[in-house]
């Protein structure tokens, strides 16, 4: 018998190109002649930057082995595939090298095409593009528009980071210990006009609307405390210096006769101009800019120093008229309420610290029925309020103060989100433009749907000028206005938060090809929902908030017919090695290039499904990979022994022990890896199913009928394929002479699923001593008799009294001893 060589760099290509030619993975929109279910699987779009690292790997072998199992049992299958090609990096190529973002970003789709088509990965092609493309942002920008002329696009003053010397706006990352990152100067605060999302509109529907979908909980909780629903008051603090009133959040309206001075976010719109002419306008502004360099976590921590500034003004208190002074400190969020509050130190710990660090009075307003000092945060009566309230208990106070309040035309009942109206603006080049033209006779004018795209310009100075790069393309900027005509108007040089682009993509995927509208409602009506959206935890807040709010908005539009886009969600695990996140600082990275060339991409997807359960972290193993790899051999090489030695005689009815053994184990494994597919993805526990039928076919190599091994083999080919499809195609072809990919899930044979005898485990105190044969289905005296008389349970039982006796029929016996 000739001897067979597992050539992976022969097998893998030759397969790739049998499903590039005959297109095995697109698949058309042509609904009428398909009765099948449909199943769209996404995974979240790669941002296209250099070569695909180990997580894409990770992530769309998850995918591709859920996308093999739907099309295996039934489905009809769209999984396609784009790239996030806006974004920062890019244009901080382009500063240090000169080349054109588009030039690099179309590079590094290159690598990742090549790439993923040698990994295997059955993506419908046909549905590719990048959102850097005029055929995609133009449909981006249509959208722009739809929100804008509902109102839901809108511009207002919003501080932003910075840098004084390179004149730009700075995206956190940008920030490095409060100075720039590109030329080392400090970093200031600036409000700046900016276009926002008015996702507010939406918070209750994105909070009520997770008990509709099934998600990990873990991600719920992350968008409901980003959502951050409140019940209180607003209540109206009046500046009289400045002419101002200032709407204050709270839910503890039975503390405002506490409220002894008033605290702004550094970011509040109005904190500058508060400042002015008071004397305090240099600390101010310096407090500020260093205050912006913080991050939430530093700012939120309790334990934190508490620091601020004077502003120079006061409010009145409208439950007292007392003038309360002005501060400005970071430990107030702009994120919270109406980015003011009023500070309470009796009754909250931070405004109690700040209170004493800046020598503030400190009022108690509830009594604290067991006596304790300040600051006091739970309930008891009212005292030192007001002759109406004092003596209530507080949550009682609380309604009847906010009723009075509402009477007394100073405040009213409320409730508030953590989540703010989201900010799309981006000062910067590479990126979606915003098709609004500013005319001095009209204002803002949107672009007629005529003319869109708004085509991003070629050009040559991309370096910041204190101004959005574009401002610099005169001949672009200026345009004649498309409503009265004015020839002094000019464009809106801010481009979309890249966001933006990832917010609806998957709805372009349905109809990609659609060159008179974004999407054609009755395809995308097919498609959608996503029916299996997979990709990492750390997008499971701003990404995929943005997309429901999105697919929310659309749909009150009439656009769309669905409420929410992605009706389950699998967060996958991080790929570490040595214990560490892997950086090329730390010299610890593998390159999935570099494994795929060595073993081929079937051993990686294999392994990287195989090393553990797909949600969770796992670390590399150089000698985990030499392992798969080898199993991968071993099972290729035993079916092309198999079919080359010997016919396709089918499996016998009078089968031998040999034959039973791996018709049992083959059908075993057939149940073990559907429902580990069909469940929670335990790929790892399925793989290691297909391994334990391998065994057993070795074992069983010289003794079962052909019929046995071939049905067995082809078995381990079948359930192989989401995870090697490249190997099990080709096993499965040697056996069969069909495709693997056209036949349909196994399924399994309940007569080889029972057996005669079980292995009964056999516990004295919890500890198994024992474990002896028993027949399938014995009763449970006939169980307890057998553990009773197996020899390492006497030794533990013999001269002790037995308690009793747990039985759990055709699995264990616990005897309970003392």
């Amino acid at each position: 018998m000739a001897e067979h060589r597992y050539d992976p760099k022969e097998i893998e290509p030759r397969w790739q190109r049998v499903w590039e030619e005959e297109e095995t993975w697109h698949v058309s929109n042509d609904f009428d002649h398909h009765a099948r279910d449909k199943s769209y699987v996404l995974v979240m779009l790669p941002y296209p930057s250099g070569d695909p690292h180990i997580g894409h790997l990770k992530v769309y072998s998850v995918g591709d082995a859920v996308a093999h199992f739907h099309r295996r049992t039934g489905r009809r299958v769209l999984q396609p595939m784009g790239y996030d090609a806006f974004g920062l990096p890019a244009e901080n190529h382009v500063i240090k090298t000169g080349q054109h973002p588009r030039e690099s970003t179309d590079r590094a789709i290159s690598s990742f095409q090549r790439q993923f088509r040698e990994w295997g990965i059955s993506i419908d092609w046909s549905r590719e593009f990048g959102t850097h493309e005029p055929r995609y942002y133009h449909w981006t920008q249509w959208i722009f528009l739809q929100l804008f002329r509902r109102g839901l696009a809108y511009r207002k003053e919003a501080a932003v980071k910075w840098c004084p010397v390179d004149q730009t706006v700075l995206a956190n990352e940008q920030v490095i210990d409060g100075h720039c990152e590109r030329c080392g100067a400090e970093v200031e605060a600036k409000q700046l006009e900016q276009w926002f999302f008015r996702i507010t509109d939406y918070a209750d529907r994105l909070l009520d609307d997770l008990d509709t979908i099934e998600w990990p909980e873990h991600v719920k909780v992350m968008q409901r405390n980003w959502i951050g629903r409140s019940e209180g008051a607003e209540v109206t603090f009046r500046c009289e210096e400045a002419d101002v009133d200032y709407p204050v959040f709270t839910t503890r309206p039975d503390t405002l006769f506490g409220a002894t001075f008033f605290v702004m976010a550094p970011e509040h719109p109005d904190v500058l101009r508060l400042a002015e002419g008071t004397g305090q306008e240099e600390e101010v502004k310096h407090y500020v800019d260093h205050a912006l360099t913080e991050s939430i976590e530093e700012r939120g921590d309790t334990e934190q120093e508490k620091t601020g500034v004077f502003l120079g003004r006061h409010v009145i208190n409208p439950v007292n008229g007392q003038s309360i002074p002005m501060y400005v400190a970071d430990y107030v969020l702009m994120e919270y309420g109406t980015g003011a509050i009023m500070a309470v130190p009796g009754h909250d710990e931070r405004d109690f610290a700040f209170a004493q660090t800046f020598g503030l009075p400190i009022r108690r307003v509830v009594s604290d029925p067991d006596g304790g000092g300040l600051p006091y945060t739970g309930d008891g009566p009212i005292v030192h309020s007001h002759p109406d309230f004092n003596g209530l208990h507080n949550r009682e106070a609380l309604h009847r103060i906010v009723d009075w309040l509402d009477r007394e035309g100073k405040g009213h009942a409320s409730i508030n989100y953590r989540l703010r109206d989201w900010l799309v603006s981006r000062q910067r080049y590479w990126g979606c433009p915003i098709p609004i033209i500013h005319c001095p006779a009209c204002g803002m004018v949107p672009v007629p749907e005529d003319d869109l795209p708004v085509v991003l310009p070629d050009i040559r100075d991309y370096a910041p000028r204190g101004r959005s790069p574009l401002a610099a393309a005169a001949d672009w900027v200026r345009v004649r206005c498309p409503s009265c005509g004015h020839g002094d108007a000019r464009r809106e040089t801010d481009t979309m938060d890249t966001f933006v682009d990832s917010s609806w993509y998957f709805l372009r995927y349905c109809d990609a090809d659609n060159d008179a509208a974004a999407w054609d409602p009755a395809v995308v009506g097919r498609w959608m929902p996503v029916d299996q959206y997979i990709g990492g935890v750390e997008h499971a807040i701003l990404h995929l908030m943005y997309a429901r709010f999105f697919t929310k908005a659309l749909t009150d539009m009439g656009y769309l017919d669905v409420q929410e886009p992605f009706a389950r969600l699998f967060t996958q695990g991080m790929i570490t090695r040595d214990g560490a996140k892997m950086s090329k600082s730390r010299g610890n990275v593998v390159s999935p290039q570099a494994i795929v060339e060595r073993y081929g991409a079937d051993t990686a997807r294999a392994y990287i499904l195989f090393i553990g359960p797909p949600d969770q972290d796992a670390d590399w193993s150089d000698e985990g990979v030499e392992g798969v790899h080898r199993f991968l051999g071993r099972l290729w090489r035993l079916s092309a022994d198999v079919a080359a030695a010997t016919s396709d005689e089918g499996v016998r009815d009078a089968a031998g022990e040999a034959d039973l053994a791996v018709l049992r184990k083959a059908h075993w494994a057939i149940e073990k890896v559907t429902a580990d597919m069909a469940g929670r993805f335990a790929f790892n526990t399925a793989i290691a199913a297909i391994m334990e039928l391998t065994n057993e076919i070795s074992r069983h190599r010289e003794t079962a009928s052909p019929g046995a091994l071939r049905f067995a083999l082809t078995t381990a080919s079948s359930l192989l394929f989401p995870f090697a499809p490249h190997t099990a195609a080709d096993a499965y072809s040697r056996l069969t002479g069909r495709r693997v990919w056209e036949e349909p899930w196994p399924d399994a044979d309940p007569r080889y699923l029972e057996r005669d005898t079980i292995e009964l485990v056999c516990q004295v105190n919890g500890r198994v001593r024992d474990r002896v044969q028993a027949p399938s289905g014995a009763p449970r005296d006939e169980l307890e008799r057998l553990a009773l008389s197996a020899p390492n349970v006497r030794a533990h039982v013999d001269g002790k009294e037995v308690v009793k006796v747990v039985v759990v029929p055709d699995k264990l016996v616990n005897v309970v001893v003392r």
